[in-house]
């Protein structure tokens, strides 16, 4: 059973406090599409605070429900 577990390790090609603001965009971009895709595939919600102060629960079918 052994021979079929694979171990990938990523490693930032470069730290955020080295990259210039459109890399961090572009990074944190990329960042919150894994995280939302991830937590779709494990069917739960992403779950965030909007700019109005209201705390969201995204759902993987496109609903948006407010937490508080």
């Amino acid at each position: 059973m052994e021979d079929r577990i694979q171990y990938r390790v990523g490693t930032m090609v470069k730290h955020p406090r080295l990259m210039n603001s459109r890399e961090r965009a572009e990074w944190r971009q990329q960042r919150m599409e894994k995280t939302k895709e991830y937590l779709f595939s494990i069917n739960q919600p992403l779950v965030y605070v909007r700019e109005d102060g209201h705390t969201v629960a995204e759902y993987k079918n496109g609903t948006v429900l407010i937490v508080r």
